[in-house]
């Protein structure tokens, strides 16, 4: 099952959603193959460190952020990634690195790349390295408001 507090949030809100189980993925191209969706599909989480606070930025899961694009969308000073370590507390109830694209239910900004607008579904964690919820890209952006910009890229981050 989804986290409690994400499940209890997309209830609440109405959100037609389905709950996948899938085999033990640990990268987010490995729960798009467990899946059987695209990559381009499955929205990752990357956390990052924001002038010093943590964000998160959500991006199909072939793609790589770029931070220096990610810089100039939140006119920041500096933008890096986090490391598990850093943020393996931020995300209660979660198992590190399978959190749910859903920062303002964790007291953090979220920057959504454009290109997840390409499909009107994704499918993301739901906060477990075995569980994927799929839902629209519409209910996804007007629940976590995002701020939409073009920040991934193919390229190494």
């Amino acid at each position: 099952m989804p986290t409690e507090r994400l499940r209890k949030f997309l209830d609440e809100n109405s959100v037609q959603y389905e709950t996948i189980l899938h085999t033990t993925a640990y990268t987010a191209q490995g729960v798009a193959a467990s899946v059987h969706v695209r990559g381009r599909e499955l929205a990752k989480s990357t956390v990052l460190k924001v002038d010093g606070r943590f964000g998160l930025a959500v991006l199909p899961a072939p793609l790589r952020v770029d931070l220096e694009a990610l810089r100039r969308l939140t006119g920041a000073s500096s933008v890096s990634l986090a490391s598990e370590l850093e943020f393996q507390g931020l995300f209660p109830g979660c198992e590190v690195g399978a959190m749910p694209p859903f920062g303002n239910l964790y007291g953090l900004p979220v920057w959504a790349d454009e290109a997840l607008r390409k499909d009107p579904v994704i499918v993301f964690n739901a906060g477990t390295h075995r569980e994927a919820i799929r839902m629209s890209f519409a209910d996804f952006e007007r629940l976590v408001k995002p701020t939409i910009g073009v920040f991934a890229s193919r390229r190494a981050a």
